[in-house]
């Protein structure tokens, strides 16, 4: 039996952030699913976290846990399948580093993604988007960074991660004409900015603390803007906001809502699909369709350029060619002499 800690650490510690060169967003995700992992392992065993070891984690134990995560979490689909990769990836570092449990990990590699329902992205309106974007008051240090950051989130169609990782140098601070942004796969890019977020970034960067984090945003305590805290941020506008537009209250206002939106507008500015790839970062066209089936005047102007179908009503008639055959199939030859 070979204990799970010391091969877990070292696959977090040493093998994801230096060998695999892997983001801390993608460690940060790989260890809160180990996380629920370990403790209903341990649960399940009766044992302590730290007592579990590598033989115990078999497929009715992860099968198990993808559906505690499923049922009584109400994860996803997607959600599932999250936790599952990882669960892949560490039995994939564990083949050349444990050779006993090679015949475990090919077990566990063997249990299949589930197939996930794709939703229609959903976004805000115009209105409800100037609603937003215009909730946060103006005479505050807390209000003025958070007009910055929703004008930067939608501006730029940022991931939250993008977004509180941002630093000041990523900024192009004598003209605050664009902004360097390293995304996901470590695909970087530069993006423009309109005159409205660049004012809103020169206002916020005027009153910003000089001696906090090197990050664009910080916390009142000086530190990097977290996830859970822009998650605050934005829900708590979203509040305000819909007194003044009451259909987000309808809807679900997430950081990735901004992104969604950022995309849909440029769809319908640019009516180029590339365009918008290229403005969100996406690695293929492939990510960026779930735009086309979200937007409706795309099937609106498709639907515009098609002509019906010139069918005149009426009864089939066929003719007597046909009918001709028809009775001569359907004559019985009597054999009978």
């Amino acid at each position: 039996m070979t204990a799970l800690a010391p091969y877990l650490s070292a696959f977090l510690l040493e093998h994801l952030p230096r060998e695999r060169k892997a983001s801390p967003h993608t460690t940060d995700a790989y260890a809160n699913s180990f996380k629920l992992l370990v403790c209903f392992a341990a649960t399940r065993l009766r044992v302590k976290p730290f007592q579990i070891e590598i033989e115990q984690l078999d497929v009715p134990m992860i099968l198990a846990f993808l559906e505690h995560i499923e049922s009584d979490r109400g994860n996803t689909a997607r959600t599932r399948n999250a936790r599952l990769a990882a669960i892949h990836s560490f039995f994939r570092f564990l083949e050349y580093r444990l050779v006993s449990s090679l015949d475990q990990a090919c077990r566990i590699h063997a249990i299949p993604m589930k197939k996930a329902d794709e939703a229609l992205a959903s976004y805000l309106t115009r209105d409800e988007l100037l609603a937003l974007l215009d909730a946060p008051v103006r005479d505050t240090m807390s209000g003025v960074r958070d007009r910055a950051m929703l004008h930067l989130a939608f501006a730029a169609a940022l991931r939250v991660s993008e977004l509180v990782t941002l630093r000041i140098d990523q900024l192009d601070q004598q003209t605050m004409s664009s902004v360097q942004v390293m995304g996901k796969g470590r695909r970087e890019r530069v993006l423009p900015l309109w005159k409205e977020t660049a004012t809103t970034l020169r206002i916020w960067l005027a009153v910003r603390q000089k001696n906090g984090d090197p990050e664009l945003f910080l916390n009142a305590a000086g530190h990097a803007m977290t996830r859970s805290g822009f998650e605050y941020v934005l829900s708590k506008h979203a509040v305000t906001a819909a007194h003044r537009q009451p259909s987000i209250a309808t809807k679900r206002v997430t950081p990735h809502i901004l992104r969604h939106t950022c995309a849909i507008h440029t769809l319908q500015a640019t009516k180029d699909i590339r365009k918008v790839s290229l403005w969100l970062g996406h690695a293929s066209l492939q990510s960026t369709e779930i735009y086309l089936r979200a937007d409706p005047n795309a099937k609106l102007e498709a639907l515009a350029v098609m002509a019906p179908p010139m069918i005149t009503p009426g009864r089939f008639r066929p003719p007597d060619k046909l009918l001709a055959m028809l009775r001569q199939a359907g004559q019985t030859k009597n054999y009978v002499g």
